[in-house]
């Protein structure tokens, strides 16, 4: 309010005082909306958390269930011992050189097919035939010598009976009829001499006509060539070992796949059981197969033990190569349409409960430690009881169970065929209190 000059000074204090106290109550009355507002936000936000909480509850999953369960089924139960090999062709052989030197033509190539006694290769026949050319001379040599030498005795032999003539009469001396008979003696051993020297000289000759037959490889057997390690015009030495020319296979319509069984697994295969071959050249198909032969020389690589089996395979569309690495499958044992369990259930084992005290907790550690342990042959099961917090321990069951296929088991005792059966635990949640999200 403005000031007046008609106002005295007496006046001038109440008006002040009359405008102090309309702003108390103006400012009363805005802190009073104030904390109306304030009430009100609280409630609001107080309903969208209700609301909130209402909704995630009204539309929250059902709680997961402590023990997953499962029960008997009926099925085929089918052991098998797996190992993997190599293919490899069930009658191979392995040409080779006796002799060395260069090879001067190669008449067989990779895949081709060949007969016994066909000419696969030759070696340079120039030095082999001059031996044996030699050799001839020298047994012509050796007869002509013979003949010499039989001259020669035949000589002294006419000479000897005339001298024994004049000895009679004596003409001649008994000396000069012992020189003549020496001289005899001599010319028999020299024609001794000349025909053992033919024999020596007609061995050498044979073996090196033989060498001779050597410079040309022939195919042992009939069959297809699936390896060839020589060119023309490469030098064959085999001064210290044989040289492999070229591999025969007799017949790719059978191969063998020589399989490595582990030690654990090789006392429940035998000679005669069937067997899957697989390859990953052809992953749908299946090669039928029989075990022929187990060896019993072990093979040890980095500690492990294995045995060699030899399963014969029908080749019919030649889709099985040497070299090629196969998984064998051998199936020893074979239950059809019997109860059956995963192994899983057989394998499991409850948690022990985290609510409980220290001393509960030992104790039932110690009454684990007293269960009996299984025989061959056993198995121990847990049945889930009816109510949802029940311990799977006090339902344990130890049942007969039979061959096992790696996933599920043959089970050989009574089992009711409803039982929900364990086979896993679910620890519980040990997030407690209130939780928005």
């Amino acid at each position: 309010m403005p000031p007046s000059s008609n106002i005295s000074p007496v006046q001038q204090p109440d008006e002040v005082r009359l405008v102090v106290e309309g702003l108390e109550r103006e400012l009363t009355r805005a802190k009073k909306r104030r904390w109306v507002r304030f009430f009100v936000g609280v409630l609001v936000l107080g309903a969208l958390v209700g609301g909130t909480i209402a909704y995630r509850r009204a539309n929250a999953p059902p709680p997961e269930p402590r023990f997953t369960t499962m029960t008997l089924e009926k099925r085929d139960v089918i052991e098998e011992v797996q190992s993997t090999g190599v293919v490899e062709p069930v009658n191979q052989v392995e040409v080779g050189a006796q002799v060395s030197g260069r090879v001067v033509s190669v008449d067989a190539d990779f895949n081709d097919q060949v007969q016994a006694g066909q000419q696969l290769a030759e070696i340079d026949p120039e030095l082999f035939g001059a031996d044996v050319i030699q050799q001839n001379a020298q047994l012509s040599a050796a007869r002509a010598a013979v003949k010499s030498a039989e001259a020669r005795r035949d000589a002294i032999k006419t000479r000897l009976d005339r001298l024994k003539l004049l000895v009679k009469e004596r003409v001649a001396s008994a000396a000069e009829l012992d020189q003549a008979q020496g001289e005899f003696d001599v010319g028999v051993a020299e024609v001794a001499a000349a025909e053992s020297q033919i024999a020596q000289i007609q061995a050498r000759l044979k073996s090196a006509r033989t060498t001779l037959t050597y410079t040309k490889i022939y195919s042992p057997i009939d069959g297809v060539v699936i390896d060839r390690q020589i060119e023309t015009g490469q030098t064959v030495a085999s001064s210290f070992s044989t040289p492999v020319l070229f591999v025969i296979a007799r017949d790719l319509k059978k191969m063998r796949v020589l399989a490595e069984i582990d030690e654990a697994d090789v006392g429940k295969v035998k000679e005669g059981m069937g067997a899957q071959v697989t390859v990953d050249a052809f992953p749908l198909d299946e090669f039928a197969g029989k075990l022929t032969q187990i060896r019993l020389s072990p093979n040890k690589v980095e500690g492990v033990v294995t045995y060699s089996a030899v399963i014969l395979v029908e080749n019919p569309e030649n889709k099985l190569r040497p070299g090629m690495t196969a998984t064998a499958k051998i199936v020893t044992h074979r239950a059809e349409g019997v109860w059956a369990i995963r192994n899983s259930a057989l394998r499991f084992e409850p948690l022990a409960p985290e609510e409980e005290s220290e001393e509960k907790k030992m104790k039932q550690v110690k009454m684990k430690e007293k269960k009996p342990s299984l025989l061959p042959g056993e198995g121990r099961l847990y049945v889930q009881g009816s109510g949802p917090l029940s311990r799977p321990g006090n339902h344990a069951q130890t049942i007969k169970i039979g061959i096992s296929d790696g996933v599920w088991t043959e089970v050989k005792s009574e089992v009711p065929a409803r039982s929900k059966i364990i086979i896993d635990e679910k620890a519980p949640d040990k997030k407690k209190g209130f939780r928005l999200f």
